[in-house]
């Protein structure tokens, strides 16, 4: 029974992650169960915004097959964003500190990070879903600052460093994904 307690399930993991715990994040290691949760949640984050997209592709009257495929890049963008910030973020970080934890052992605490996104369905509120996504962006990159802090041991003006690097990049090919598919069923409509 000491055992399960140990070990937070998702919700609670969530919990942790939407709050920006330090402590939980320092102790993200990538185990394989740490590792199924913050996929977990990485894919979760990509269906909320999926769903919120859907929406406005059947709002705007979309073809079937050009919903799904649509659909397919908003989600696959979600889930891209977050190996290519890992990847920036660990590139970044064996530049400023060579001796620093691997790849795979940033995609916990950065999966984690991505909590906020579970959310993003929320941004299917009328005249509040840019507010809502801008807010949910920049909590998560703060979960990130806070996630990269504690996985590098690096300070948090050093970790904001890293963690901008790859930010506007990640937002603006998510951006890119989102008005290519409103063109395509513009064009298709």
């Amino acid at each position: 029974m000491r055992h399960q307690a140990s070990q937070p399930g998702f919700w609670r993991t969530l919990t942790n992650a939407l709050l920006l715990k330090a402590d939980f994040y320092e102790n993200a290691h990538n185990t394989p169960k740490n590792h199924r949760l913050a996929l977990t949640i990485v894919l979760l984050a990509a269906v909320s915004h999926t769903l919120g997209s859907a929406v406005i592709l059947l709002i705007n009257r979309a073809p079937v097959q050009v919903l799904f495929v649509a659909l397919l890049f908003d989600g696959l963008s979600i889930v891209v964003g977050y190996y290519f910030w890992t990847f920036t973020i660990w590139k970044v970080g064996q530049w400023l500190k060579p001796i620093d934890p691997s790849y795979s052992d940033l995609l916990s605490p950065i999966g984690f990070a991505y909590a906020p996104q579970v959310l993003n369905f929320l941004t299917l509120i009328p005249l509040l879903g840019r507010p809502i996504q801008f807010v949910l962006a920049v909590w998560s990159l703060l979960a990130v600052i806070v996630a990269v802090r504690q996985a590098l041991d690096i300070r948090t003006r050093q970790a904001a460093f890293i963690c901008l690097v790859g930010f506007p990049i990640i937002q603006g090919a998510i951006g890119l994904i989102q008005i290519l598919g409103q063109r395509v069923v513009d064009w298709t409509t």
